[in-house]
This record gives structure tokens, sequence and C-alpha cells, in this order.
């Protein structure tokens, strides 16, 4: 049997070629290999303030947005979190678990707490329990995953690894998918920070939905290092940010794209860099309009059902270990 794989993606702000390239692209590509479930977190999304006409719009947007990348659902199971009530029942029951301390020290907690944690709310602190509860559910074998997540996927299988102990065998343990390039895409105005839906600086990320004007004028204003020579360099981080984005765009290897540049200025090198998104997105683009809102619903109706049918078989067995049931 394959072996199974979970992520999902929360339906706020606009997702940027980052998301596309640094995960979008991969979950595509695992299709073949393995079983993949791939979810829109709207749960996760309420842990900050959320207008509720918008939030379900975008939820809709996103996972027209999962259609649009090649996300194919006789391949993969794709579906809304909140129709899988399983996810929030087991989150209270490995709640039960958890400590407080391995809770506190979760860095995105201090991160979107912005100083003031006292008054974060309560979901917002347990995020990463439910994130923990989303991939046990399936028994999950791999979870593709930004570096940003890597200490969540760590508490996941701390959980499992207690639960089981607690308990006995039940959840496995999974382990984490970073792709070798394109993992952490870099904003085009600060390449020392990932490339973020949320950037207040509008020239910092390219949007999957941006047309090919405001495309050209984003790499245009992105910043760029000191020196000439385009090459991928630590020391140069811009310029390597820029190259790792036209690799991943070409299928170039980092050799053909160095020599490919090579004697170029950067003026060129952003505008090849642009022709190489817009010709990239545009048939993602076309896809996104031709998913009719009838089609959508029967395959996020679809993918929910299966979802259940696999979550609440793991449900049950801790319900069953736990002396609930």
């Amino acid at each position: 049997m394959k072996k199974r794989i979970f992520s999902g993606a929360q339906p706020t702000g606009e997702l940027h070629i980052g998301n596309y390239l640094g995960a979008l692209k991969n979950w595509v590509a695992l299709q073949d290999e393995y079983e993949p479930f791939y979810c829109i977190v709207n749960l996760h999304a309420i842990t900050l303030p959320q207008d509720p006409k918008m939030l379900r719009k975008k939820t809709l947007d996103l996972a027209r947005i999962y259609l649009a990348a090649g996300i194919d659902p006789e391949r993969s199971t794709i579906f809304i979190q909140s129709d899988v009530p399983e996810h929030v029942e087991l989150t209270w029951i490995l709640s039960s678990i958890a400590r407080m301390g391995e809770l506190e020290r979760m860095t995105q907690f201090k991160d979107k707490g912005k100083g003031n944690t006292e008054r974060a709310g309560v979901g917002l602190f347990t995020y990463p329990i439910l994130m923990a509860s989303d991939i046990l559910l399936y028994q999950t074998d791999l979870v593709p995953v930004g570096q940003d997540q890597k200490q969540h996927l760590e508490l996941c299988r701390d959980l499992a690894e207690r639960f089981n102990r607690d308990f006995g065998e039940t959840f496995k343990l999974p382990d984490p998918y970073i792709p070798p390039v394109g993992a952490s895409i870099k904003s085009l105005q600060d390449p020392a920070k990932k490339m973020s839906k949320s950037d207040e600086n509008p020239n910092a990320s390219i949007f999957l939905l941006d047309d090919a004007d405001t495309i050209t004028k984003k790499f245009k204003r992105a910043v760029t290092d000191s020196g000439t020579e385009i090459t991928f360099d630590d020391s140069r981080p811009a310029i390597a940010n820029l190259l790792t984005i036209y690799q991943l765009l070409t299928g170039k290897t980092s050799d053909e794209c160095v020599a490919h540049f090579e004697g170029n200025g950067y003026g060129q090198f952003k505008t090849e860099i642009a022709d190489a998104a817009i010709e990239y997105l545009r048939p993602f683009q076309e896809r996104v309009k031709q998913c009719d809102d009838a089609s959508l619903e029967a395959i996020l109706k679809s993918g929910a059902e299966k979802a259940r049918s696999i979550a609440s078989v793991t449900l049950a067995d801790v319900y069953e270990k736990t002396g609930i049931r």
C-alpha cells in the first residue's frame, strides 16, 4: 500500500508564488507516490480574527486553487477541516496529555502573539494540538512542512509517542518532508524573511492571481545585493532567492541557471524571471476561472466523506483505549 501524506493551508490572505513553489507544486508531485490528504484548515484560521463571509469565500477559493494547481481528486482527498468533526474531538483528547510548557515553547505562538501573549486567544495557544490531530487522525506517514512548522511536527510526534506509551499502540509517528529546493522562498523586499501572505509591503510577494503587469513591476522592484555577479551565494541572499525562484519556475539545474545569466545585468535578470513567472502562472490562473461551484462542492463533499471514513476509525480506537466508549 502507498504511504499516506497529510498537509493543509489556511484560507487567509492571498497565496503567493512561494506557497506554490514551496508547497503546492510538491503536493502535486507527491500524488503519484503517496496517498495524499490535502485539507483547507479553516479551523486554524479562526485562531486570529476573521470576517465570517470572507472566510467562507476564501475557503472555497483555496479549494479552487488546489484543483487548479493540479491536485487531482481522483488521486488525492481534498476536504475542508470543519467538515470532519473528528479533528476537534481528537484535539480535546490530545489536549489532556499535552503539557503547558510544551506549548509555551512554540515560537509561532510567540510570533503571532506579537509580544502580548497574555491577551492572545487560547486557540492560538493550542493551535499545535489541532495540527497534531489533523495529522494523526489519518495515520500519516509523511507531512510536507516548511521549516517554520517543524517544531509543531515534533510536538505532534511527542504527543503520539506519549499516547502510545500510556494507552497502547495507536498512532503512526509521522516524518517531515521538506523539499531540497524552494522550501522557503524569501520576500522580494527583504530576503531575510519568508515571502508572506500577510506582509504589509505589497511588493514583497508575487500572489498567484496577480496579473502580468503587476508581476513585472514587483520583480523590477525586487531588492538585490551589492556586486554584479548572478550566482547562488549565501552571502548574497537576494540574488540567490531570485535565482531559486527562476530555477523552480523553469526546471533548470542551478548550474544551468547561473550559466544562463552569465554576463547579464540585473535588469535583464529580473525581466526574465518576471516573464517566466507570468508564463508559469498563466494556465493555472485560467484553471482557477474554469472551476464551477457545483463541481467544487461535489469534490469537497466526497473528500469529506472519505476523510471521515478514516478519521472515525482512528477516533473510535482512541475512545476505546481511553475508556470513553
